[in-house]
């Protein structure tokens, strides 16, 4: 038995049995649980009461972005509306609420990736995130297709890429199967060809010379799953307290029981003991 104040799991990939699987751990406190032993087996994971912030340390009656409480998510830049829409970053304005964390987290290379998830979708993420993001949106494949200088040229492009793709998961779809595989490279060669043929949709202000064709490779992943749900029942702290049954996969960030499914990042910073 574990408690502590919990996080979104972290993963690993290619330290399994098999090369591209992925491996889960769930933070608590100072302890990482591993999960993917588990699988098959009956897991209870009970919330406390308590919500800590993230960043403060502070009690929180609600949890604001995942993980704070509402003083930090109103000062803090990595609540700002421009993480969820990077093409909206106003550092150049002189109004970023944390100039240093900016330039420290946005002013870095960024991927534009594509990705298979609930179906063929664009994404973004920092150089550094590869290939945790792919892992936390549960994408069976993903390939680079540019890198771009910074975080605001990144959503200048996916932007762009909005009127051909989707940019969104469709939770639901991906935790009720794996997509079959797809032929990433041709799709990402078609997508560079239409957006040169409509360049209209790329902002004036992003310059060929800040883009950078990437690509050649794709990344496959496996997930950990003995069976997957047939409907979507959701567990949510708020309204339950306690979350068991048999876990049957991972995949995402979510565990998959035989009683539903819980979104283990939407409730970080939630104080939890876990028993199995």
């Amino acid at each position: 038995m574990l408690s502590g104040t919990m996080r979104k799991m972290r993963s690993e990939l290619g330290t399994g049995n098999r090369t591209d699987e992925v491996n889960y751990f769930l933070p608590l406190g100072k302890h990482d649980l591993p999960l993917n032993p588990i699988i098959g087996k009956k897991l209870k994971l009970e919330f406390l009461g308590n919500i800590i912030c993230k960043n403060c340390g502070r009690k929180t009656g609600k949890s604001f972005s995942q993980g704070f409480c509402f003083p930090c998510m109103r000062r803090l830049a990595r609540c700002d509306m421009c993480i969820l829409k990077p093409e909206t970053c106003h550092y150049h304005l002189g109004t970023c609420r944390e100039p240093e964390w900016g330039e420290k987290n946005c002013f870095v290379p960024h991927f534009i990736y594509l990705s298979n998830t609930s179906g063929l979708k664009v994404g973004i993420t920092r150089h550094t995130q590869i290939p945790t993001r792919w892992i936390d949106q549960g994408a069976t494949q993903a390939t680079i297709m540019f890198r771009v200088e910074n975080r605001r040229q990144s959503g200048l492009v996916e932007t762009a890429f909005k009127e051909l793709i989707a940019d969104k998961t469709n939770w639901r779809t991906m935790l009720k199967e794996n997509q079959p595989d797809m032929d990433l490279l041709t799709r990402a060669d078609e997508l560079k060809a239409r957006l040169q043929l409509d360049a209209d949709q790329v902002p004036e202000s992003l310059s060929e010379d800040s883009i950078d064709d990437h690509g050649g490779d794709i990344t496959s992943i496996r997930y950990p799953v003995l069976e997957f749900p047939k409907t979507i029942r959701s567990h949510n702290f708020d309204k339950n307290p306690v979350v068991e049954g048999i876990l049957m996969g991972i995949k995402g960030q979510y565990l998959m029981f035989d009683t539903g499914v819980i979104n283990i990042r939407k409730f970080s910073s939630y104080e939890v003991r876990v028993s199995h």
